[in-house]
């Protein structure tokens, strides 16, 4: 049996509150700062912030979060940035999936949960600019705790040395915690955002962890925060250097074709789309992921 882990708890979900705002500021400065190139004309795209609650089973307060989201910017074509607090009891199909993958014992005689966590996911106007996700969450039941997460880097036309600038980012901020980490973190990554009906990877990859437990649940937390710290720097620059650049019709039908790939892992695959349906959170919250538009032929 674990603590109640009160205090644990609270310093997850405001550090995921924090990280949440941090980005949120610096996604709006970048769509308030694109003055020139493809898409400035159009008007400054603004974050639509609802909050999000969930209900257990007899209606009672189950927790919930905010989900931030801005359409139809001259930078961001979609982009979500949700944070949730979530608590309760598993039902029985969540309590197969979490014991078919985590073999946490006593789930059923006590399936008590709390979970936190921040996920996003960012959709450009410009082709050449990167798709992005990232999320990071503790997730806690009686018998056990442990943090997850990660980021990937999801372009429609691909740039070495974006993927290069990307992955040297990330590991640059594991290696204080142990040089080994972004390799297996890197190579789980890979085979997560695996997309095993189209014989491909997601994008170019990222790192990524489950079940994150070393027993030192502070040692754990700074390295999820590590985590969360890594993709401002990762990623904005790469969505700076290319704002500007002229595309075509053809880079614009590459960008729909590859969303469709997108839409098409989250929805089958992702095990976060599949505990929040599952779970009984916002439905909108959960496929905020989904791209505004996609093509499939």
């Amino acid at each position: 049996m674990t603590e109640l882990m009160t205090s644990e708890k609270e310093q997850a979900s405001q550090w995921f509150r924090t990280l949440r705002n941090d980005i949120v500021s610096a996604f709006e400065k970048l769509e308030n700062d694109h003055t020139s190139g493809p898409f400035s004309e159009m008007g400054v795209g603004t974050f639509e912030v609802t909050e999000t609650k969930r209900s257990a089973d007899d209606g009672s307060d189950a927790g919930g979060g905010l989900m931030s989201v801005m359409r139809g910017g001259r930078v961001f074509e979609k982009v979500g940035v949700n944070i949730s607090t979530v608590y309760g009891e598993l039902g029985a199909q969540a309590q197969s999936a979490m014991a078919a993958r985590t073999g946490i014992p006593g789930m059923k005689e006590d399936p008590r949960f709390w979970a936190s966590g921040i996920s996003l996911v960012a959709h450009l106007q410009n082709p050449h600019c990167p798709a992005v996700h990232m999320n990071t969450r503790m997730f806690w039941t009686p018998h056990a705790w442990w943090f997850g997460g990660g980021s990937d880097l999801n372009p429609c036309i691909e740039y070495d040395a974006d993927t290069a600038h990307f992955h040297a980012t990330q590991q640059a901020h594991l290696d204080p915690h142990d040089p080994t980490l972004y390799p297996k973190l890197k190579e789980w990554a890979d085979e997560y955002f695996y997309i095993p009906h189209r014989n491909r990877a997601r994008g170019v990859g990222g790192i990524f962890m489950d079940d994150r437990c070393s027993g030192d649940w502070n040692s754990d937390f700074s390295l999820t925060q590590d985590i969360g710290r890594a993709f401002l720097p990762a990623y904005v620059p790469l969505v700076e250097k290319h704002l500007k650049d002229a595309f075509s019709d053809a880079d614009k039908e590459t960008q729909l074709q590859h969303r469709g790939l997108y839409a098409e892992y989250n929805l089958v695959y992702d095990r976060g789309t599949k505990f929040g349906l599952t779970t009984g959170h916002d439905a909108n919250a959960v496929l905020m992921s989904l791209p505004p538009m996609a093509k499939w032929y």
